[in-house]
């Protein structure tokens, strides 16, 4: 049979037959290789050209074994288990489209072999999963990204869903972008507000007509709290949710079931103390975001201080009785 493509091709074609036919428990030997480049690729070489070939192979680096069972790609880019993770990653992030996801989806299964996306079940269910409709989410991540590296401003309309499950503009933005933090399955804009000239955090995913402003810049160090930058410990453990607001001292009661439960949303820098055979726990964190956290935690979290933020829960729990009749 006369080679479709030009024998020269073989070699980057026997490495690619290897990436996507073979991995530690499936080898292949060189008349199978021979017939999958005939098949797949119209090219015909000897059995010893292909010997001569997977040696080239492994000078230039490539890390490919044999036995006498065949030969087989022994190492990727990722490892399997490393595209799960990228893969349950891109699934159960709520800022990107489910047409977009599965597409990624399917590119991430791709740098792996054939094998692999037959243990990834989950790859035709990303339609089940709740997904945005706002197809400009990679548009605003590459557009602020150019503004904080520029340091410009950025306008843009700032949505939320209505009734008919539609985004729907809330108002419109000017501010100056400082970084983009994934939070709670949400990508999220970390920027100083022009018009309240504090930190604030805006959803990604809500976000529309994003563009460059002419709005002069706040540089973060002039921001009271953010003197010295951005303290990325600090903040991933004060706010559990993205809300804006200094963070402060908070201390509350906690069950000792629940102990994990405070570290797993504040993190380790949490001072735990033993008070009349109680659990006290002391840290500094959004105040608001907290009052959020403590309703979800009712069972096992009371409040002690602030006053103020116990007064809240108090008051958010007698309208709850109201409405359900208590």
């Amino acid at each position: 049979m006369e080679s479709l493509e030009p024998k020269k091709l073989a070699l980057i074609r026997i490495l690619q037959i290897l990436e996507k036919y073979s991995d530690r428990e499936h080898h292949l030997k060189q008349e199978e290789i021979a017939a999958i480049l005939d098949r797949e690729y119209g090219i015909t070489v000897e059995r010893k050209a292909i010997g001569r070939n997977l040696s080239l192979l492994k000078e230039a680096g490539y890390d490919i074994e044999s036995d006498r069972r065949g030969s087989w790609l022994d190492s990727r880019l990722f490892e399997d288990a490393e595209l799960r993770m990228l893969i349950d990653g891109v699934l159960s992030g709520r800022h990107v489209t489910a047409a977009y996801s599965k597409s990624l989806i399917e590119r991430l299964c791709s740098l792996s072999g054939v094998y692999f996306r037959a243990h990834v079940k989950h790859v035709y269910s990303v339609e089940e999963w709740s997904k945005t409709e706002n197809k400009s989410v990679f548009y605003n991540i590459d557009l602020a990204d150019e503004a904080i590296e520029s340091g410009k401003s950025l306008e843009f309309d700032y949505n939320k869903y209505g009734t008919d499950g539609k985004l729907h503009k809330t108002a419109s933005h000017t501010v100056t972008p400082y970084q983009m933090l994934l939070r709670n399955r949400h990508y999220y804009l970390m920027c100083c507000n022009a018009k309240w000239m504090d930190v604030v955090f805006y959803r990604m995913d809500r976000i529309t007509n994003m563009r460059f402003s002419s709005a002069p810049p706040v540089p973060l160090n002039t921001l009271p709290g953010y003197e010295h930058g951005i303290n990325y410990r600090t903040l991933a453990s004060s706010l559990p949710y993205m809300f804006s607001g200094k963070p402060e001292r908070i201390e509350f009661y906690v069950e000792s079931y629940a102990v994990d439960d405070v570290i797993d949303w504040f993190g380790k820098d949490v001072t735990f103390s033993e008070k009349e055979g109680r659990i006290k726990a002391s840290l500094v964190a959004n105040v608001k975001a907290t009052e959020y956290w403590a309703m979800q935690y009712l069972n096992a979290v009371e409040v002690i201080s602030p006053a103020s933020l116990r007064e809240k829960i108090a008051e958010n729990l007698r309208k709850g009785l109201e409405k359900y009749g208590g």
